[in-house]
């Protein structure tokens, strides 16, 4: 049973100081600063691999020294305007947002990875007067590096000119930019929103004098998950925010394990890895080894007793399996931005990870993480009850509880700037906010998600079926590179009928592509009925991804939709990749080098990885070792792989025919 600790919740409240003040920006950063100033704000792996920190207080002389440069450089420019802050995140990232905004302009927060064309794009929408990122690129704008803003002089008579509007990106549901408008009050409402989680948990926050909190600063600062659920809350807090040297999950697994990380939020991509990763450590072991893992997983769900779990059950073990992984310092978990599978939730609450499903958009911020201490809450899988000041409401309920999940919340972008023209946010006459999720709400209150309502496909029944819950059951299909499922709109108004896209090898045999189809068929029988595949449609080419590797489901639905001779159908033959042109001898080194990194990074005998099989789908890899992998085959070629070819390429096959392609190229 849950017991409140009294120091928790009056920790908590202290975010009730900021309506004291005007609530800006401003006050923001001063309340931080002051509050915080002798707090470690940042630790962090500098160029020599050297583990690094410092304090609050010179966040704060950074913060004030960059401005002083930026307003130097910028003295004739008009304030005001916004300047795009396109930076991965580091122990710097905090100094320029604040920075930007001390010296009077509004930050545009965007994906570093963002491409060239994608920032122009940006950059024009907002009419941005800057830009300040590390790329190679040159731009119509001013453009400023880190070095530039950190090595340039100070000027002790600065005085601050402080705006108070940050602004935000996201893809609408066509892949149209719309940039969104948050205002200082909407942002200290965030952090208000924090005001009653002690009256649920004593892990998610709590006062230095509880123990230390070390935050894992991976999610992107540019994300709404990472902003407000990791720099703006944790920040506000005076706690540490630990900077992995990458995303590659050897410095990440190494700093949680070496600066004893207590917090990790992200997305379910990652903790998807996390658990392939322990269980495919363990498939090597003896099956002693295997049924300790399953009794502890037993043992810490609730489903066996603590005699029946035997060593299963102990801290020691769990320990040690933790020890193969982040760490057995991490006390809070949450999973953000993207459907969780209960066998991922229930596997890491099972190795004594308490991970916590959560909820937010890029346009409302986070307004709700399930906060339940019992594992029995946290596997239910919900996005838990709304924060202090927020309101959720489901709109037109069907009979089975199922409604489009609206949120009524301070923190709601003030207004936003599509295709360059600026409006109001768009809210029902209640001051509801439509966020275009299905959701449904049990007896105590708390919220689950079902899928985005643009997904959602009705059937013949009427009755809605989600794709990331179809999607599940064909993930473990040998020879198919990607998939997703996708509704077809019929002759009728309102029917859909449910189609599998399958991305297959580009070599793949007649025989094993015989297999994938009847195999996929056989799992579509077995499905229940209202949710049997009526089309298997094969993709010529690779499916379009995001930047997370999701699969863009609207841009296949319209294909098949506009009839493209991108997608055939399942009865039709898919033209394969030929290698034909190339030197045996310099395909056969190249093939042996990209097996070699891929059973490194993945931890896989090469024996077991065919030279067709998806990166994610067959193997278990995700962004992160993706990441890992790429920059080692292009420090080993010493080759840069074209942008937009990251993402597209997924199997052996992919990375030998594009490196020798490269290289063939290069010695014309």
């Amino acid at each position: 049973m849950f017991i409140p600790n009294q120091k928790v919740i009056n920790f908590l409240k202290e975010a009730e100081l900021l309506k004291k003040t005007s609530m800006t920006m401003r006050d923001i950063f001063t309340l931080t600063m002051k509050r915080n100033e002798k707090q470690i704000a940042v630790e962090y792996i500098n160029d020599k691999g050297k583990s690094k920190k410092y304090r609050y207080s010179k966040v704060r002389s950074n913060a004030y020294s960059i401005a002083s440069n930026l307003s130097n450089l910028l003295i004739q420019e008009k304030k005001n305007a916004p300047i795009v802050l396109k930076m991965p995140n580091n122990h710097h990232w905090g100094e320029f947002f604040w920075a930007i905004l001390m010296s009077g302009y509004k930050p545009l927060l965007i994906d570093a990875k963002t491409n060239f064309e994608g920032t122009i794009n940006l950059i024009h929408q907002s009419k941005a007067i800057a830009i300040i990122s590390d790329d190679m690129n040159s731009y119509d704008v001013m453009k400023f590096t880190s070095q530039d803003l950190i090595n340039g002089s100070h000027h002790f008579s600065f005085t601050p000119n402080w705006e108070n509007e940050v602004i935000f990106c996201s893809s609408g549901t066509t892949g149209d930019v719309k940039l969104m408008v948050f205002n200082g009050k909407n942002i200290c409402e965030q952090i208000c929103c924090s005001i009653d989680m002690g009256n649920q948990s004593n892990d998610i926050m709590y006062p230095k004098s509880m123990g230390k909190i070390k935050n894992l600063a991976m999610i992107p600062f540019h994300h709404i998950f990472g902003f407000v659920a990791v720099f703006l809350w944790y920040s506000y807090y005076g706690k540490t925010l630990v900077f992995p040297a990458s995303n590659k999950p050897s410095d990440i697994q190494s700093i949680c394990q070496k600066n004893k990380v207590t917090h990790v939020f992200s997305v379910p991509l990652f903790w998807d890895s996390l658990a392939q990763n322990v269980q495919r450590k363990f498939a090597l072991m003896d099956q002693d080894k295997q049924k300790l893992l399953d009794n502890m997983i037993g043992f810490n769900t609730g489903k066996i007793t603590k005699d029946e779990a035997g060593m299963g059950g102990s801290n020691l073990a769990k320990r040690k399996v933790q020890k193969m992984l982040l760490g057995d310092k991490v006390k809070y978990c949450i999973s953000g931005g993207g459907f969780l599978s209960n066998e991922t939730q229930t596997f890491l609450n099972g190795i004594g990870y308490n991970l916590y499903n959560g909820f937010g958009m890029t346009e409302i911020g986070v307004t709700s993480v399930e906060l339940a201490s019992d594992v029995e809450t946290r596997l239910k899988g919900a996005i838990g009850m709304p924060f202090h000041g927020v309101e959720y409401k489901i709109d037109h309920i069907n009979e089975l509880g199922e409604g489009e999940l609206k949120v009524k919340s301070p923190t709601i972008h003030t207004r936003e700037i599509i295709n360059s023209i600026e409006r109001e946010t768009q809210l029902d006459k209640d001051g509801f906010f439509a966020t275009g999720d299905i959701a449904t709400k049990d007896r105590t209150g708390r919220y689950y998600l079902k899928g985005r309502i643009k997904d959602v496909i009705i059937n013949s029944d009427g009755e809605n079926i989600y794709p990331d819950e179809l999607e599940h059951y064909f993930k473990g299909l040998n020879h198919v590179d990607n998939l997703c499922v996708v509704g077809i709109s019929s002759n009728s108004s309102n029917e859909q009928k449910i189609v599998l896209v399958l991305e297959v090898n580009n070599s793949i045999k007649d025989e094993e592509l015989k297999e994938v189809l009847t195999k996929a068929k056989e799992i579509s029988h077995n499905l229940p009925h209202k949710a049997v595949i009526s089309n298997i449609y094969l993709s010529k080419k690779k499916l379009p991804l995001t930047t997370s590797l999701k699969v863009k489901r609207y841009l296949v639905k319209k294909g098949i939709e506009n009839k493209s001779e991108d997608f055939l159908l399942s009865n039709q033959k898919k033209v394969n990749k030929s290698f034909e042109g190339f030197d045996n001898a310099m395909l056969a080194e190249i093939f042996k080098i990209v097996r070699t990194i891929f059973s490194e990074v993945l931890i896989l005998p090469e024996f077991k990885i065919d030279d067709n099989a998806h990166w994610v789908n067959d193997l278990g890899g995700d962004s992160m070792s993706y990441v890992e992998m790429l920059t080692k085959l292009q420090d080993i070629f010493a080759i840069t792989f074209p942008e937009e070819k990251l993402g597209q390429m997924s199997c052996v096959n992919d990375f030998v025919y594009e490196i020798a392609t490269i290289q063939r190229d290069n010695n014309k």
